[in-house]
Parts: C-alpha cells; sequence; structure tokens
C-alpha cells in the first residue's frame, strides 16, 4: 500500500476498539474515514468521559459511535477490527469476530504490514526505557538524514500519535522509529512481523494486572519483536537481556544479534542522569552504528540529549531544591533507578508516590526507601494500600488524598539543597485519566508555583 492507494479501504465496514484520550484512536479513525470506510468507534468509556475525542471527529459522517458498552453484533459482518493497545486477552468480543472470521489489526503492526517494503522499521521494546531509547534513535536518525532525500517518523506508543496514518507521508527509502509495548506487539504476532531492527531494553515484572499473575504471557507478547525477524534483521540487547532471552527463546532468535556495550560511551558526557539512563544511550547508540552513523554525529547528538518529558524530567529549581517529573514510573523498579540516579548519598529526596495496584512485588523498593528518603509523601489508591512501609526515627510517611496535598505537603518539608523528585511506582487509574494527565496535572503544580515566584525559571 502506498500515500496513493489508501482507497483500499473505501467502503469497507471497520469497528475501532477503544477511542481513548491520547489521540491514537482519533487518528486512526479520520485515517479510515477519509479513505472511504465505514467507521464504527466503539468503547467503553461514555461519551461525557471521550467528549474531547469524539468532539475531534465530529465533522466525519462516515463515523459513528457505540458508547458505554461493546456489542457483539458491532464484531461481526465487519471487514476489520481495529483493537487498542491494553484490549483483553481474553475478550470476548475480539473471539467472537475470529469466529466469525473478521480479521483483527492493530495500528502499528497494520502501519508496519502495508507500508513499502523499502521502508525500515525500528521497533523498541522492554519493560523500562523504551520511550527514553527510542527518542534518542529518532533525533540520531534525524540528525543524520538533516537535509537528505529521506525522512525518519515516530510511531507506535508516542503520544498522541496514530502510526498507520504515517501510510500517507512514508516513501522508499524512509525509517520510522516505533515504542512498541507487550500490546501492540500483540498485533506484530498476529501479522507474523518483526521490525527490520528490534531494540530489547530488560524485563522486569510489569502488568500483572493484566496478564493476571502469568509472567510468561507478558514475555511472549514482548518477544514477538524478534520472534519473526529475517536473518538479515537485527536484534540489538545488553548482555544480561541477551543471556536471559536466549534462556527461555534458544532456538527463535533468527536476526543478527548486536550487543551493546558500556564502554561504547565511557567517554560520553550525557545530561541525563542515572546508569539505567546509560544503558538506553548504550542501546541508542549501537542501533547508530547498525546504520553507519559517524561517531562524531553519534556525539554530539547524544551529549546534547535531554531526555523525555515525564521521564525523571528535570523541571526547575525552586529556592535551591530541584524538582523532577518521574510520572511515567509506572513499577517499583523505576521509581528505585529514579532514586539512585538522583541520590547524592545525603539522604535528601522527598518522594511523592502511590496510585493504582498493579499486582507487583514492592519489597526491594519498600527497603531502599528509607535509604534514600527523610519523607514519603503518599497518594490514595489501591497499590498504596498495600504498601509495608513503617515510620523510623528519620524515615516519615504523609498520606493524602489528592495530587495538590502532596505537593504542598512536599513543598513544606523540603529544604534548600533537597530534591523534590514525582515518582509514583504505581499505575494512574483512579485519581488521573492516565499517566500523562497526572505528569501534566504535577507540571501545572509547578508552574503555578513558579508565577508565584517569577525569579524562577520554569
Amino acid at each position: 500500500m502506498t500515500p496513493n492507494n489508501r482507497e483500499n479501504f473505501a467502503g469497507k465496514k471497520i469497528t475501532i476498539m477503544g477511542l481513548g484520550l491520547l489521540g491514537r484512536g482519533i487518528g486512526d479513525a479520520i485515517f479510515f474515514a477519509e479513505a472511504g470506510a465505514e467507521v464504527l468507534v466503539t468503547d467503553l468509556k461514555t461519551e461525557k468521559d471521550l467528549e474531547s475525542s469524539i468532539k475531534q471527529l465530529e465533522g466525519y459522517k462516515n463515523v459513528s459511535f457505540i458508547l458505554g458498552e461493546h456489542r457483539l453484533k458491532d464484531f461481526e459482518d465487519r471487514d476489520l477490527i481495529l483493537k487498542a493497545a491494553g484490549v483483553p486477552l481474553d475478550s470476548p468480543f475480539i473471539e467472537h469476530a475470529r469466529k466469525k472470521g473478521v480479521p483483527i489489526e492493530m495500528d502499528a503492526s497494520l502501519f508496519s504490514r502495508l507500508a513499502p517494503k523499502e521502508v525500515m522499521i525500528i521497533g523498541v521494546t522492554g519493560t523500562r526505557g523504551k520511550t527514553t531509547t527510542t527518542s534518542l534513535i529518532y533525533q540520531l536518525i534525524q540528525r543524520y538524514f538533516m537535509g537528505g532525500p529521506r525522512n525518519v517518523f515516530l510511531g507506535g506508543n508516542i503520544r498522541g500519535m496514530a502510526t498507520l496514518p504515517l501510510i500517507n507521508k512514508v516513501k522508499e527509502g524512509d525509517v520510522v522509529v516505533m515504542e512498541l509495548d507487550s500490546w501492540q506487539l500483540q498485533g506484530f504476532g498476529e501479522s507474523k512481523i518483526s521490525p527490520h531492527i528490534s531494540v530489547f531494553t530488560n524485563f522486569m515484572n510489569d502488568h500483572l494486572n493484566y496478564y493476571k499473575g502469568d509472567l510468561d504471557k507478558y514475555l511472549d507478547d514482548k518477544a514477538k519483536i524478534f520472534l519473526n525477524q529475517k536473518k538479515d534483521d537485527h536484534l540489538v540487547v545488553l548482555p544480561t537481556t541477551l543471556k536471559f532471552l536466549t534462556e527461555h527463546y534458544p532456538d527463535n532468535i533468527s536476526g543478527q544479534v548486536k550487543i551493546a556495550s558500556i564502554d561504547d560511551i565511557s567517554d560520553f558526557n550525557l545530561i541525563i542522569p542515572g546508569g539505567h539512563n546509560k544503558e538506553n544511550v548504550t542501546l541508542a547508540v549501537s542501533v547508530a552504528k547498525i546504520l553507519g552513523i559517524p561517531l562524531d554525529v553519534i556525539k554530539e547528538v547524544v551529549e546534547s540529549f535531554k531526555g523525555v518529558d515525564g521521564r525523571l524530567q528535570f523541571v526547575t529549581v525552586h529556592q535551591g531544591v530541584k524538582i523532577f517529573n518521574d510520572t511515567t514510573a509506572t513499577t517499583p523498579e523505576a521509581t528505585l533507578a529514579g532514586l539512585r540516579a538522583l541520590d547524592q548519598g545525603k539522604k535528601n529526596i522527598v518522594l511523592i508516590m502511590g496510585g493504582a495496584d498493579k499486582v507487583l512485588d514492592m519489597t526491594e523498593l519498600e527497603k531502599a526507601l528509607p535509604n534514600f528518603c527523610q519523607h514519603v509523601v503518599l497518594l490514595d489508591g489501591t497499590g498504596t494500600a498495600k504498601l509495608k512501609l513503617v515510620e523510623q526515627e528519620n524515615f516519615k510517611l504523609h498520606r493524602v488524598k489528592t495530587l495538590k496535598e502532596a505537593f504542598e505537603k512536599a513543598l513544606e518539608l523540603v529544604r534548600c539543597g533537597d530534591t523534590l523528585l514525582f515518582s509514583p511506582a504505581f499505575a494512574s487509574f483512579g485519581l488521573f485519566k492516565n499517566e500523562y494527565d497526572r505528569g501534566d496535572q504535577f507540571l501545572k503544580l509547578v508552574e503555578n508555583l513558579v508565577m508565584d515566584y517569577p525569579s524562577v525559571t520554569f
């Protein structure tokens, strides 16, 4: 399929399962609508919940909605079901569609299958580090292609972006860099495809609420990033990740393995903090080398890379206190990585954490918190309620109901030279629309604080 023949979808009956609020569902609906398809959007959220998304589709007469429920009849007699990431593995509606012979697709994998063969797909997965690694790879290639005839695009699990509409933009020789979570990789498995270059950052316990405690199912979805690679494709991994993957899939790694080494960036001066970010940079640099990007260009881009919003994002300094937004830390390992990255050996981090339960083991984080923090401000949530934290002489807990209360309490507790870290360690369900909304609300609180103190740069 090329930008000129999307009329292949003209007149087709397509059900989009999951509109959401992040923009991907909107982009997909617009793509199919403009291609002349008859589009039905169905979502368990109500019209009120999805008001902002629905408004963006008002002008399309060939888009209709079934909201607040799913109906079996909307998953039969259709030409295609496009399911959103996070649709349950055992969805009776998807199973019903399969029984009726209706094809099931996902945004990123459908794009990859339909894009011109000469378009290179680079995919990045793993439990942590996906977005940082993806963003740096994108910036490296963008700098390398600067002013040339080829283009590089971002896709996959990128906030506010749908991948499928890139069909209208890509041409031979272009590169698409995708962040791919385990849910999106289900679509790659269904289509029996894998990216030309696959990056697997790491594997940790996560999403066990979705996978009902079955870690093997989570790993199987992640592994789809390389299980269908061809012999000329590449798998980029750190040594520890390669050892883990070969133990679980000894006969299933068919692409060329590129082992990323921290030694390759030993003389790089990084802006982004933490050992975990060194690993992310190392993986991105390995991809750049596969593509033949010169070392001087690699170093220039890496040393100016400031990281990604919401991922141990330095926000500002207020009265000598450094403030960081780490809203995408939805696991204990992620929060612990942030604490280690910012630790100065002074036990001077005031941490705001808490949220919805993901059925993850919090033991290591619970033991470590008193080593980094004198104060922890705990947001309400089903996960927070399960924490087994005990106050000590120099380790105090403060429980609050809202993020605004948490921020105000943290400001009371910090002193000049301290670090205020917002790193939840849990999911955002309940108090927020999603983790991005959570981060946006935190940034707004900081921005309001700065407006009260104009001399502070935000």
